[in-house]
């Protein structure tokens, strides 16, 4: 039964994405707009000087199209890229060619649960909007974390920042109107630029750990960072502008609604 599960999750996984890989970068504001991609050069940046005896190998994944992969490139890393789509990996190695062919980047087409590396192997392993994808992301943690090296870090971000307390009448107020205009704006902004619709997708496995129902315990991954000896590990919440066009109600959620997104950063 588990394994049955698992596999519908991937087979959801691999058929949005197949959909949405040719235009991925152009209908999620909420990663690619330039004040998130600020916040995470300057993340990636911050992490970078907390490893210790860097030999600069990471392992990045759920890597996409290469969002978090490109900016380790840069920063001088050898990475491994790690994706189950076929499509964004496609994308992934056409951007990078050049990483390729000098041997800085590999790419592996796969599930997690189907590959395996040394241990402590990386000096960092990122993973960037990712575990709301998988059907168990715990195990996952588990098995990511024996690859990581002693005094390597491991970064998880853009998660849902989910609260058990039920929000206030006027955070519930301000938090509708925030919303409604991010439609507005997301929709208007697909008009402008003629960006296919992928409205008729059906996000309900892929994004299964996103719903209310099966949120991502953000206690359960602090616990797994503490049985797995990780030195120290850090949950750092924040609000997502989620579009491309600026939304000025964003202010007022900001003030009055608890964030809504999650940043972890654990050091072993």
């Amino acid at each position: 039964m588990v394994e049955d599960f698992q596999a519908r999750v991937h087979k959801a996984n691999v058929q949005v994405h197949r959909v949405e890989a040719k235009y991925y970068e152009l209908i999620h504001g909420e990663i690619y707009s330039k004040g998130e991609q600020k916040r995470i050069n300057s993340a990636l940046k911050r992490i970078d000087k907390l490893i210790d005896t860097n030999q600069k190998e990471a392992l990045d994944f759920g890597a996409g199209t290469g969002n978090l992969t490109g900016k380790l490139l840069h920063l001088g890393y050898r990475v491994t890229a790690l994706d189950i789509s076929a499509e964004m990996c496609s994308l992934l190695k056409k951007k990078y060619k050049r990483y390729v062919d000098e041997k800085k980047l590999r790419v592996i087409n796969s599930p997690i649960e189907d590959v395996s590396f040394d241990k402590g192997e990386f000096d960092l392993i990122t993973c960037y909007s990712v575990l709301h994808h998988l059907p168990n992301y715990e195990t996952v943690l588990q098995k990511l974390s024996v690859f990581l090296r002693k005094g390597g870090v491991m970064y998880l971000d853009h998660e849902s920042a989910f609260y058990s307390d039920k929000p206030n009448k006027s955070e519930r107020f301000v938090r509708n109107i925030y919303f409604k205009c991010n439609w507005l704006l997301s929709t208007s902004y697909v008009k402008i630029k003629r960006i296919p619709s992928v409205d008729f997708l059906d996000y309900s496995l892929s994004d299964y750990w996103a719903s209310d129902e099966h949120h991502t315990d953000h206690a359960k991954i602090a616990s797994i960072f503490k049985k797995e000896n990780f030195g120290f590990f850090i949950r750092i919440d924040y609000h997502s502008t989620r579009t491309w066009l600026f939304n000025p109600t964003f202010y007022m959620y900001k003030y009055f609604c608890q964030p809504d997104m999650t940043l972890w950063i654990a050091k072993k």
